[in-house]
């Protein structure tokens, strides 16, 4: 049940699908070769919000660095629009767990820095179009503010700003509203999924929370214990846009549950393996009650 987008004040949005194929990762020596990643298939339509969640330690974040292009897989390719990943890019644009905010540029240097550097817009065009993001992302007052000056949820908005005035075809998000209190992590989902929902460039979320993923997904993407596979795709056939009162409805209770049905599998397995994950279990028996 998905609504066609409104036309976006931030332009004209580059939509993309990505394909990953056969994607293997391991890392260390010959002798002692630890599976990552193994025999995974992944598709991120164009203008969909993919979600991905899985067991802690499973590989989410090794996935990430493969399609950013900051990590070369064993075997496997990822294509962005038929066109095979070989490395960095900034047509796909990664917001990480920890702020990667420069902490001697104020907000709108750090917004107009990517640009800058590569020199494709004239000063004058640059600092319009870094205070419309900037706006755009409610820190109108606080563009010449220091990231060491901003709390925690404004530097997650900061850092939005700072990857859309690249006009990504991919936004990747690593778990980006980890660490922020529950109060200031609600705020930003809605606010992240407000510009999703106005604009609808490709998005791959990767989050540990299962209440966060069904809020924000088209298309939850379970994976499996280390290795990391894809076990399940569940569609989240929820209207847009969403709201938090649609987490109480009958339809959102059955993702979840069948999300946490796949994910205690998985964690019993590696529990069962030695690997612990009884942070994992504990977690859902919390939520499951």
């Amino acid at each position: 049940m998905h609504q066609t987008p409104p036309a976006s004040a931030l332009g004209r949005i580059p939509r993309v699908n990505v394909e990953i194929r056969g994607l293997n990762m391991a890392y260390g020596e010959a002798w002692h070769r630890q599976q990552v990643i193994t025999d995974l298939d992944l598709d991120v339509p164009a203008g969909q919000m993919t979600v991905v969640i899985g067991p802690s330690g499973c590989g989410k974040s090794t996935l990430v660095n493969i399609i950013a292009g900051f990590e070369k897989p064993d075997s496997g390719i990822v294509r962005v629009d038929g066109q095979p990943v070989t490395g960095p890019g900034h047509d796909r644009m990664v917001v990480f767990q920890e702020t990667a905010l420069m902490p001697w540029l104020t907000v709108r240097q750090n917004v107009s820095f990517g640009p800058q550097l590569r020199g494709e817009m004239d000063r004058a065009t640059l600092r319009a179009e870094a205070d419309r993001l900037i706006d755009k992302v409610g820190l109108r007052e606080f563009k010449d503010k220091y990231p060491l000056q901003l709390s925690g949820g404004m530097q997650r908005r900061a850092e939005l700003a700072r990857a859309m005035i690249n006009q990504p075809k991919l936004m990747i998000m690593d778990e980006p509203f980890r660490g922020l209190d529950a109060m200031s992590r609600e705020l930003m989902q809605e606010f992240f999924l407000k510009l999703f929902e106005e604009n609808r460039r490709t998005n791959l979320f990767v989050t540990s929370e299962i209440d966060e993923a069904i809020f924000l997904a088209d298309r939850l993407v379970v994976l499996s214990t280390r290795p990391a596979t894809v076990r399940s795709v569940i569609e989240i056939d929820l209207p847009r846009p969403r709201t938090y009162a649609m987490l109480a409805s009958e339809k959102a209770f059955d993702y979840k549950r069948e999300a946490l049905d796949i994910l205690h599998q998985e964690a019993m397995k590696s529990f069962k393996m030695g690997s612990g994950q009884s942070d994992f279990l504990e977690a859902y028996a919390k939520r499951a009650q």
